[in-house]
């Protein structure tokens, strides 16, 4: 009975994960497009920003990580654009960007691609 209820749980793992990573995702959506109509250089574009760069520096270790099942080839494509993402966060918390169109539609494919 344990290792039924346990092997259920391993197969639903991945579908479980990939869920988190979408909810997360979505959540920095929403904080960007709040960030948007607040504007750059608020406490919304800062929170924003904040929120969507430790995300992806979680996402980024996890791509990093021998123990990652993805081919290395989208692993390294996604820690490209997670790069780009935090780049861009920085260049939004300094007054040199307004590029949150950018940072929502990016995120957005990205959780689109976890269904």
């Amino acid at each position: 009975m344990y290792h039924q209820s346990y092997a259920k749980i391993a197969s639903e793992s991945p579908q479980s994960a990939r869920a988190r990573e979408r909810e997360a995702l979505q959540e920095a959506i929403s904080r960007l497009e709040i960030a948007k109509t607040a504007g750059p250089l608020t406490p919304e574009a800062f929170e924003a920003t904040d929120f969507v760069r430790r995300l992806w520096s979680i996402f980024i270790a996890d791509l990093s990580g021998d123990e990652n099942g993805l081919p290395a080839e989208l692993r390294a494509s996604l820690i490209s654009i997670g790069l780009w993402i935090r780049k861009e966060a920085d260049l939004i918390d300094r007054g040199e960007s307004e590029n949150f169109d950018g940072l929502i539609d990016i995120n957005r494919l990205i959780a689109d691609g976890l269904v």
